[in-house]
C-alpha cells in the first residue's frame, strides 16, 4: 500500500478502530493478544478490522486493515484474524450494523456459562434485556469459515449482542463508538450480576417496562455517544 492510497477517510477509520481497541483493553476486555474490532468499509469493499498477534491495548491506525468479505487483505499489513467471518458476515446480514466488536470478557464468559439469562440487577443490563441477549452454542471453538459465521449472525438476529458461550461475546452497532460502549456495558452488567448472586439472597430486577423505560432515560443516543467521549478522554490516548 502506498501513501498515496491512504486518504483522510481511510486514516480516520483506522485511527477510530485503534481508539476502539485501546478502549476495550482498558475496560476488562484485554486477552493477550485476542479479541478485535472492525468497521464497516463505506465503500462496500468489507471491514477495517484490528490485525492479529497485537494485543487491543497495542493496536495503533497501522495495525489495522482492509479485509474483505472473502478475507483477503486489501489495504494495510499484518497478519489477519482468522476469526474475521463474524465480522463481515454479521455486516452482510445487518444493513443497520457498522461495526462490530468480538472479545473475550471474563465477566461475560462465566455468565454465559453458568447457563443463567442476563438479568436487568444494574442499569447496564437494560441496555440489553429485554428481550434475552441470544446465545450462540453450535461451537466453542473459533468462528473460522463464513457458514459459522451466518450462523452468529442468525442467532443475533435484531439484538444488540450475543453470547458466544464458552468463548466471548459480540456487540454491534451502527458506529463503532456505539459498538464499543455496548461492549463495555455488557461486561459491566455481567459483572454486577455476578456480584448480586455472589451475595446472596434473592436477586431482584426491573421489570420489562421499567427495563424498556430506563433503556430510554439513560442510554439514549446522545448519552451513548457522551459515554464514547469520555470513553476516549479516558483511556483512548
Amino acid at each position: 500500500m502506498t501513501i498515496e492510497s491512504v486518504t483522510p477517510a481511510t486514516t480516520d477509520l483506522r485511527q477510530l478502530v485503534a481508539t476502539s481497541c485501546r478502549v476495550l483493553a482498558a475496560t476488562g476486555h484485554h486477552d493477550l493478544i485476542w479479541g478485535h474490532a472492525s468497521v464497516r468499509d463505506p465503500h462496500g469493499r468489507g471491514v477495517w478490522l484490528k490485525t492479529a498477534e497485537w494485543g487491543l491495548d497495542e493496536v495503533t491506525p497501522e495495525r489495522v486493515h482492509l479485509v474483505a468479505p472473502s478475507g483477503t487483505v486489501l489495504e494495510g499489513d499484518g497478519a489477519r484474524h482468522s476469526e474475521y467471518p463474524i465480522h463481515t458476515e454479521i455486516m452482510a446480514a445487518r444493513p443497520d450494523v457498522g461495526a462490530v466488536v468480538h472479545t473475550h470478557p471474563p465477566h461475560a464468559v462465566a455468565l454465559a456459562a453458568s447457563g443463567q439469562d442476563l438479568r436487568p440487577v444494574s442499569h447496564a443490563a437494560n441496555y440489553f434485556v429485554p428481550p434475552a441477549v441470544p446465545r450462540f452454542t453450535d461451537t466453542a471453538d473459533l468462528v473460522l469459515t463464513p457458514d459459522l459465521g451466518r450462523s452468529v449472525a442468525l442467532t443475533l438476529g435484531d439484538a444488540r449482542a450475543v453470547f458466544l458461550v464458552n468463548h466471548g461475546i459480540v456487540a454491534v452497532g451502527a458506529t463503532l463508538p456505539a459498538a464499543t460502549v455496548a461492549a463495555v456495558l455488557l461486561e459491566q452488567a455481567c459483572e454486577q450480576q455476578l456480584r448480586t448472586h455472589a451475595a446472596g439472597g434473592w436477586p431482584t430486577w426491573s421489570p420489562p417496562e421499567e427495563s424498556l423505560a430506563k433503556r430510554d432515560h439513560i442510554y439514549n443516543d446522545r448519552a451513548v455517544q457522551a459515554a464514547w467521549d469520555y470513553l476516549v478522554r479516558r483511556w483512548g490516548g
